[in-house]
């Protein structure tokens, strides 16, 4: 009886070890990529964010390290926020009105298309931009949407840097020391939460003369919400800016990149330009770092003129790799230029 019991029991055993062991399997295997639509040209090629993920993912992804990350990732670090109390902003200057949002044809009466657009810009090669990044633009203007994926009206060599910022995992702080140095204006496509998370470092973007481009208050796709909704979520993210920090732009980026007909409208309506990008790589993913050279390689090859590049802050690879990019862009040419400054 004890001999049988003790068979039972170790048989028991190794079933159990076996569905362990297969669990993981399955988890080492799952190479899905997220909610993020395929904006490039392979699936390898996802530039988006996926849908906000929860404070709890995130922590969990900053929380691991890659190989590639322990060589040639800066310091993390954060920047803490002071609400100056003559004004009650963290920037020190005054509060500006708040926003009241006014939704044109918020039934859609005319019919705008509300199908999704998952944006894909293509990979240029050779200083050559891609015509899927042309092409954009020309829909983009020839339907009267104000909206830039590329400058095409300016003869010299510029480029314009942009940033999307939905979570901080400690090296936005490396990257505004490189552009204070190397005196490069950049656009950082803020969430509410990674804002209100943020204050410090939102605060830092507009002291030292950088864009904080709205980039909506959940994250949401706005090819998927009401017209209402999508106002709403400008709104939000934009009173918060003008309460809290004395500030306010006329610049948004789609979350994900996923937009419609209607939504561009909408955006417009509001006295927003949608910034887009020609150049990108999929460098969101804190769990699939490359390291330096890989991120110097990748911008650099495929950049052109009149380029809107976008790349993720929470990326190490972005942060070691950004003052080395700035430097062969500039000895090719090429002159860095604050949105503010594309041509209408």
């Amino acid at each position: 009886m004890k001999r049988r019991r003790f068979l039972s029991l170790a048989l028991a055993l190794t079933l159990l070890l076996s569905l362990c062991a297969c669990k993981t399997k399955i988890v080492d295997d799952d190479t899905t990529q997220g909610n993020a639509p395929v904006t490039g040209e392979t699936r390898g090629e996802t530039t988006t964010e996926p849908a906000q993920t929860t404070e709890a993912t995130q922590t969990t992804q900053a929380s691991k390290t890659t190989s590639a990350e322990r060589v040639t990732a800066p310091q993390r670090r954060t920047e803490k926020g002071k609400l100056d109390p003559s004004t009650g902003t963290y920037t020190g200057l005054s509060p500006l009105p708040k926003a009241k949002f006014t939704v044109s044809d918020p039934q859609n009466t005319r019919g705008l298309s509300t199908a999704t657009v998952g944006y894909s810009f293509g990979v240029s090669k050779n200083g050559v931009p891609h015509q899927n990044s042309t092409n954009a633009q020309k829909y983009f203007d020839s339907n009267g949407f104000n909206a830039v994926s590329i400058d095409t009206k300016t003869k010299e060599k510029v480029l314009y840097l942009t940033f999307d910022c939905g979570w901080e995992n400690g090296y936005t702080s490396s990257v505004l020391d490189t552009l204070k140095q190397k005196k490069v204006p950049a656009a950082f496509f803020c969430t509410l939460s990674n804002i209100k998370a943020e204050p410090g470092l939102t605060a830092r973007m507009i002291k030292e003369g950088h864009i904080v481009g709205n980039h909506s208050t959940t994250h949401p796709d706005f090819s998927k919400i009401s017209r209402e909704k999508m106002a709403a979520e400008i709104e939000k993210c934009d009173n918060y800016l003008r309460e809290k920090f004395g500030y306010s732009s006329p610049y948004f980026r789609f979350p994900m990149g996923s937009y419609s007909a209607s939504s561009l409208d909408l955006v417009s309506s509001l006295g927003y330009k949608s910034v887009f990008w020609s150049v990108a790589y999929a460098d969101w993913d804190v769990n699939d770092t490359k390291g330096k050279q890989y991120a110097f390689d990748t911008v650099t090859s495929r950049l052109h003129p009149g380029a809107v590049i976008l790349l993720h802050s929470v990326s190490p690879d972005n942060a070691a790799a950004l003052a080395d990019i700035i430097d062969w862009a500039r000895n090719q040419g090429y002159e860095f230029r604050s949105l503010e400054q594309l041509p209408n």
